[in-house]
């Protein structure tokens, strides 16, 4: 069974029969975890790096920003019964989207504040398709860990 992960949101799991998909990774971040013993996973589509932009909306919806969206997506994984150590961490999006004159860089500045945030936590990504100017679906299944992207003009990939 599919669980939709829209914009600015996060769902975690360890029923074996879901599967998580968010869609639209253009300029947002894509952040999945699985735990490879508990088997739980989640998925964390973020839009922007930073709350104090937007404090109150950071408030009423912390999946939006990459600094309150991460650590609720690793503590809800953590409630479910996984370990950090045994995490594995895939990361999709940050293209240049919709910004061809590059002013804003969305997608390089979320990718810059994740990679900031997990070396802080000693966190390693196992795998990861970032950049360029795709948009990307994300795919996780929870019984299995497999981590599938649909790039778009490029088809299926497992990542």
């Amino acid at each position: 069974m599919d669980v939709i992960i829209g914009i600015a949101d996060m769902k975690v799991s360890h029923d074996p029969d879901v599967t998580l998909v968010t869609y639209s990774l253009g300029s947002c971040i894509g952040v999945a975890v699985y735990d490879t013993v508990a088997r739980v996973g989640g998925i964390l589509h973020y839009m922007l790096p930073e709350s104090d932009v937007n404090p109150v909306r950071a408030k009423t919806n912390p999946y939006m920003f990459a600094d309150t969206g991460i650590p609720m997506l690793f503590k809800s994984c953590y409630k479910l019964g996984a370990v950090k150590r045994q995490m594995i961490v895939k990361v999709a999006g940050g293209s240049q989207v919709m910004d061809e004159s590059r002013v804003f860089n969305i997608g390089k500045r979320n990718y810059a504040a994740l990679r900031k945030i997990f070396w802080r936590n000693n966190i390693l990504i196992d795998a990861e398709d970032v950049g360029g100017t795709v948009n990307r679906t994300m795919r996780l299944n929870i019984a299995t860990g497999e981590t599938v992207l649909k790039v778009s003009g490029q088809g299926f990939k497992t990542l």
